[in-house]
């Protein structure tokens, strides 16, 4: 009897252990199973956060900002012959892919020649062209050039651009659904004003593209020539010269005896007035003259 108690004992006592045994492994086993899962779920948003930053990174600071500059150059040269250098710049900006914009020519009394040339080549030929054209002078008075960054601006438009898009479908979404008039007037309105000022946008981010793509040099050109003096055969006209002269005198008598009868005719009372004071007296001194000559006698 004492036996049969002691063995069922150890039974239970073995049965206990095995529980707990078992008991123990299904727990470190599904603590195993959750640190796992925990594990991954971290390295899955680990490569998340990597895939995005590094996405980021592509989208933003790795990209390459091309700067928008706008290039102008003005150049004062002198040239040995100057219609030919104007036909030289001409087909030099044709050549790198430019044009003429306006060209102006004088010539001074000295019959030296002089003028201005404003071209606008690719950008990207801005320096060579102007090296090219600076080879034609015989002196470089003035080279100027300067830029002017507009990368900004540029961007800044491309946002305000942006925005205005987005109010633009929103307006035309409202549109749709109204059913007011009021409230469809208002919109159309609202509407005209922002695809106006994305008209004006346009315009300025095209200008700016355009002065930016193409650069403008302005070339002030004088000849290198000394004047001679040269003979007017028109100074040298002796008859039409003599016969000017000859009327011009004939003006001035004509004058004087036109002053001499104006004068006499003209004055006639005052001088038969006195005639008629100057008669008597005349005839008293001529008396008086002739008496006493006769005493000396």
């Amino acid at each position: 009897m004492y036996r049969i108690r002691l063995w069922m004992l150890l039974v239970v006592s073995l049965v206990l252990v095995l529980a707990a045994c078992s008991a123990a492994s299904e727990e470190s086993t599904e603590q195993s199973g959750m640190d796992k899962a925990t594990a991954e779920d971290s390295s899955k948003t680990e490569n998340v956060a990597i895939t995005e930053g590094s996405s980021e990174n592509e989208e933003n600071p790795s990209q390459v900002i091309n700067r928008m500059v706008i290039y102008n150059a003005e150049l004062s040269i002198e040239v040995k012959d100057f219609q030919e250098s104007m036909t030289q710049i001409e087909a030099k900006a044709a050549k790198y892919g430019g044009y003429i914009v306006e060209s102006n020519t004088y010539q001074d009394v000295e019959e030296i020649y002089s003028g201005t040339i404003i071209a606008r080549v690719p950008q990207d030929k801005f320096q060579a062209f102007l090296n090219d054209t600076e080879g034609l002078a015989v002196k470089v008075h003035n080279r100027t050039v300067n830029g002017e960054d507009i990368t900004e601006e540029y961007i800044d438009l491309e946002s305000r651009l942006k925005s205005k898009r987005v109010v633009e479908e929103r307006l035309l979404e409202f549109m749709k659904q109204a059913e007011k008039t009021e409230d469809l007037l208002k919109i159309s309105n609202d509407l005209a004003n922002v695809q106006g000022e994305i008209e004006q946008i346009l315009g300025r981010m095209k200008y700016l593209e355009n002065q930016s793509a193409f650069s403008t040099i302005t070339i002030s050109l004088s000849e290198d020539k000394i004047a001679s003096p040269k003979v007017d055969n028109k100074d040298l006209n002796t008859w039409e010269r003599t016969k000017n002269q000859f009327i011009t005198s004939l003006h001035y008598l004509l004058s004087l005896a036109s002053g001499l009868v104006v004068l006499v005719i003209g004055n006639i009372p005052i001088l038969l007035l006195l005639l008629v004071l100057g008669i008597p007296i005349f005839l008293y001194t001529r008396k008086s003259w002739r008496s006493k000559r006769g005493d000396d006698k």
